[in-house]
Formats: C-alpha cells, structure tokens, sequence
C-alpha cells in the first residue's frame, strides 16, 4: 500500500511540473487589433493633427485593418502612420499583410504596393505637423511587380543601423526574401531586442539581420531637430504600421512579449523571455 500511494504521488508531481511547464513554454501573442475598431492605437497624417484620420484613411472593413484612398483627390504627400499605443522593447511583433486595388492619385511611383511597419520610433505625439516618418526603423513591406521585389526590407528614416560590425547609413537595404505578387496574404514577423537585435522574417524565413538601431540618418523632414541626437542607442520605442499611397489590408497584428518575469517559481514565468523584469513576477499567495 505504501509503495501505491508513493507512486501515485510522484506520478502526481510530474504531471504538475509537465503542466507547469507546458505553461511557460506556451507563447502568449497578444492580439493588438481586436478586428473591430481602432481602439488602443492614435493616427498621425503629414499635415493633420494627432488622431485627425483624413478620409477615413485608416479604418476597419470586413474585420481587417487597412489604408484606404477613396476620398484622396491628390495624395500630396500625406504619409501616414497608426501607432499602437505603449513603448516596446523586447518582443516579436508579425503582421499579416496584402495589397490590393489600385494607388492613391499622385502617389509616388516607388510607393506602389509599398507599406511598412515602423519599431523603436518616437511616440506619435512628438511628430511635428508636417513630418513625414516617425524617426524609427522600418520594415518595409513591398508587393511584388512579376519581377525581383524583396519584402521586410530594411529602411531607416532619421536613424541607421550597424551590420557586420559596420555603420550603414544607406537609407534602404534589400532583404532575401521571396517576391509576392498579386494579392496574396504575407506573414511579416520582427524580432526586436533593445538594441542588440533585430531580425526580419517573412513567411517564417529568415531575411535581414543587424544590430545597435541608433538616430543619426536623414530621410525625415518636419521633425523637432532636439530630438535627433545623433549615435543615440534605440533600445525601445514605438511600434506604427504605414500608409504611403498604396491600399493595404492587415488581417492579423500581433505581438509577442519577450520581457518579464524569469524567475521559475513564479506563476507567470515564461521560458522564452530573454530579458529579465522580475518585478512583474507573481507568486500567488504569500509564502509563511
């Protein structure tokens, strides 16, 4: 009988500690876009005020998020970016992402089938009225024209990167990625470690790798000049998606937090965290 029960409580424990563990390898993506509304994120379009979303640009139809055109005349120029609201510095954000119709009258013509999605930016309320890009790197997203056109490509308005121990300041750098054409839906996904690391993938490949984000670069216009302190390390920041004339539809944005609490004993230790914030951590009821 003793030995019955003794097994019988260890074959309890391990099925706890499998759960346990289950638990913290489990990836919690949160979803930033409910499929409703544009609840949690602001709007900043070149020339408009903060949250003054001209044309209806950025809305929701059919439970996706896009960038629409059909009250544009000319596109003047008016960039636009929706931010999420919060600072982010370790985590993966993905998108799933396609582009449709045809282009905003006057729009560039290097911003055909072109979006992107902008990490370690400034908050959207300290852009100017008329700036163009958030000071960031971005991701761009590129559709494909039936020739070789890389998407989750790197550009990097106000800012440059180091890449093989090198300081790039060339202001757009190709992936490796596949070219997609036509409207077919693409899984865009970025690795952001403070400024140690960002990795882009697309379709869960693997496409650009570089490191120490930093401002310093050209491409932005209309910015606060103060905030540009160049070889500033970009350790955290804004996360916004982009609207550059062509109509693009997000069906999914979500992301995945890589900071927290990596202390074991805790109930809401998550084993794939990589940067430690063990005041998060949560130990249920006091210990005597």
């Amino acid at each position: 009988m003793k030995t019955w029960i003794t097994a019988l409580l260890t074959m309890s424990s391990l099925l706890c500690f499998g759960q346990k563990k289950a638990n913290a390898d489990k990836e919690e993506w949160k979803q930033l876009f409910n499929g409703k509304n544009l609840d949690g994120w602001d709007i900043k379009i070149r020339g408009y005020a903060l949250n003054d979303n001209f044309g209806q640009t950025f809305r929701v139809e059919d439970g996706k998020m896009v960038v629409r055109y059909d009250q544009y005349d000319d596109f003047k120029q008016k960039y636009g970016h929706i931010f999420y609201k919060g600072d982010f510095s370790y985590y993966k954000i993905a998108v799933e992402y396609r582009f449709v119709g045809e282009q905003a009258p006057k729009g560039e013509g290097w911003a055909w089938r072109n979006s992107g999605i902008m990490v370690h930016g400034q908050p959207a309320e300290t852009m100017g009225k008329d700036q163009d890009f958030p000071a960031s790197i971005e991701v761009q997203l590129l559709g494909g024209n039936d020739k070789k056109r890389t998407t989750c490509n790197l550009c990097t308005p106000g800012t440059n990167v180091v890449m093989n121990g090198k300081l790039i300041t060339q202001h757009c750098i190709n992936s490796t990625s596949q070219t997609y054409n036509g409207d077919q839906w693409v899984r865009a996904e970025v690795l952001v470690l403070g400024d140690s690391l960002i990795q882009h993938f697309a379709n869960g490949e693997k496409v650009l790798e570089y490191n120490k984000p930093q401002l310093g670069g050209g491409n932005v216009s209309g910015h606060d000049p103060a905030l540009m302190i160049a070889g500033k390390l970009l350790d955290h920041g804004s996360i916004s998606l982009q609207s550059e004339s062509h109509p693009v539809e997000f069906r999914k944005v979500e992301l995945l937090n890589l900071k927290g609490c990596m202390d074991p004993k805790a109930k809401n230790y998550k084993s794939y965290y990589v940067k430690e914030d063990n005041s998060t951590c949560d130990y249920g009821k006091r210990k005597k």
